[in-house]
């Protein structure tokens, strides 16, 4: 399994990585509405190596018989091993080339709370979470942690679903002809 995890995980963590790297070229000019959008597109289209890596596994290595629990754990290792690659790839595009790049979306949610028209102790408040949050976001240990909580989610629901789909029991020898898929 290991090799197969780690092909899969580091091909899907390069795809993740050099697409999310191009997309942020294009945030400013798309907005942040359509910049979530293909931000999760990219990591979906990414993780979908979970699938065919774990058919692979399947497939080349377990003579076409998966677990679901061994399905899981073969996916859920390639979608961490892509989770870390995009996290590297953050820390490394936001700390050296766009330190500030997370300030106009923390404007924006300021901006958003000020013109609900909420009551002015109930405004304060939030902007004051929203401006703790954004010195949070510049220790690299939280920043890291706010990073894994993007594409992980996405992972394991892709992970979860692909599990499902190709697990696969070992035939009974006396059984096969009882299989709908055979007659």
């Amino acid at each position: 399994m290991k090799k197969t995890v780690l092909t899969f995980g580091l091909i899907s963590g390069l795809i993740i990585s050099v697409l999310m790297g191009g997309s942020l070229l294009l945030a400013d000019r798309i907005g942040s509405g359509h910049s979530m959008i293909l931000g999760y597109t990219i990591m979906v289209a990414s993780f979908l190596l979970i699938y065919f890596g774990i058919r692979s596994y399947r497939d080349n290595t377990l003579a076409g018989q998966i677990s679901f629990g061994r399905a899981f754990a073969c996916g859920i290792l390639i979608a961490l091993i892509t989770t870390v690659c995009y996290v590297i790839m953050w820390e490394i595009l936001y700390f050296n080339f766009m330190p500030h790049f997370m300030d106009s979306y923390f404007a924006a949610q300021v901006h958003k709370v000020q013109a609900a028209g909420l009551d002015s102790a109930t405004t304060a408040a939030q902007v004051a979470a929203i401006q703790h949050s954004q010195q949070l976001y510049q220790n690299p240990l939280v920043n890291i942690a706010y990073t894994v909580m993007e594409p992980l989610p996405v992972g394991l629901l892709i992970t979860l679903i692909s599990a499902a789909l190709l697990r696969r029991k070992a035939r009974t020898p006396g059984n096969s002809s009882a299989d709908p898929a055979l007659a």
